[in-house]
């Protein structure tokens, strides 16, 4: 997995985007001899959000043994890729922040691999996202965290710890040694943050693993990371995966809180937005996205939703052009192949680049035998 595959194809419940299981006619049905029927898994624990796998296999016992092989995938995932609890036997993101300025740590292939793919694409970002950024979102998580479970005494980071921070989050002083697979932080104060790609990156692992299975017709909505496989054996060709109108409701009502549908097999979608994880103060909404420039969020748009086949690139781009004005992140998404994006920019109007019109609704999309 990872962007540098280079796959040639350019977050929940219903919060992010809400799987609007809109399904279509596949290939692979029509040569398939056997009945396959639908079933769904639903579980809690794997980074911190609900998780939903669906997919079409000939009995629950099979697809119960992927399903469940998936879950399991999942939870060795979150708990490597986990920035606040250390567990026995296991070098993890916590171990790396606690340790890796003293000396190098070797860690499993999917830690070093995950933090060699964001190494790599920062440059190609702008330097958005940046994942060495963790002292200056860790002051930000706990004011969040605060004012979320106390409103009434809410409050921003302090701006001088901000920049004191910021001096410590070169993505430069992550030294990696791909031989050893180990990992060394040449700054003492740097620590590694993994919010805006571990989840997509995790996604897309379990998703090639799923691919390899006996359940090939299947989504994953993690949170809102979108992974879908082969389209669904049910008589449409692909499934739908809706755009949540920021202003809707969390549990989203379909015909009232979606801003669009797109219907779509073997991508994934990953959006972010300013509605999902933030605190307000002074009567402001302030979101977890932080400009690695100004140290505070962004308000260019109310979401972004990048559309491309592996659901870790998905995922950092998300980030990255949320982070950037509508001109410079379609400039980006226009540069790069296999990847189109859909945006809810701050009057409310939708923006998407053109290959992803033929998938939309809104742009006369249907999926037939809906």
């Amino acid at each position: 997995m990872t962007h540098f595959m280079k796959f040639p194809l350019k977050r929940i419940i219903a919060a992010l985007l809400l799987p609007a299981l809109c399904f279509g006619l596949s290939a692979c049905a029509a040569s398939q001899p056997e009945t396959l029927d639908k079933f769904t898994k639903t579980f809690f624990g794997a980074f911190d959000t609900v998780i939903t796998i669906q997919g079409f296999a000939r009995d629950q016992a099979t697809f119960d043994q992927v399903a469940d092989q998936a879950e399991n995938r999942f939870l060795e995932l979150h708990r490597l890729y986990d920035n606040f609890h250390p567990y026995e036997g296991l070098n993890n993101l916590f171990t790396l922040n606690a340790k890796a300025a003293e000396a190098p740590v070797t860690v499993d292939k999917d830690l070093f691999n995950l933090i060699k793919f964001a190494k790599d694409e920062y440059s190609l970002t702008s330097g958005k996202t940046n994942i060495a950024l963790g002292a200056v979102l860790s002051l930000w998580h706990d004011a969040r965290t605060a004012s979320i479970e106390d409103p009434e005494n809410a409050y921003l980071p302090d701006m001088e710890l901000l920049l004191k921070a910021s001096q410590h989050t070169d993505i430069n002083d992550v030294v990696l040694d791909e031989e050893n697979m180990s990992v060394y932080y040449s700054d003492p104060e740097l620590s590694i943050d993994l919010g805006a790609v571990a989840k997509g990156y995790a996604t897309e692992l379990v998703a090639q693993e799923m691919l390899r299975s006996e359940v090939t017709s299947f989504y994953i909505n993690a949170g809102g990371n979108v992974r879908l496989g082969n389209g669904p054996m049910d008589g449409r060709e692909n499934w739908g995966v809706a755009i949540q109108d920021p202003d809707g409701s969390v549990m989203g009502d379909p015909n009232t809180d979606l801003m669009d549908v797109l219907f779509l097999s073997n991508t994934s979608t990953v959006t972010s937005g300013d509605y999902q994880r933030y605190f307000e103060y002074e009567g402001k909404r302030y979101h977890h996205l932080i400009s690695p420039e100004t140290l505070m969020p962004t308000d260019y748009m109310r979401s972004v939703t990048i559309i491309t086949e592996d659901s870790g690139w998905a995922d950092l781009l998300s980030t990255a052009v949320f982070l950037m004005p509508y001109e410079e992140g379609r400039a980006l998404v226009d540069s790069l192949e296999g990847v189109e994006a859909v945006w809810v920019l701050n009057d409310r109007s939708v923006q998407m680049t053109d290959g992803i019109k033929k998938a939309a609704r809104s742009q006369g999309a249907t999926n037939p035998a809906e």
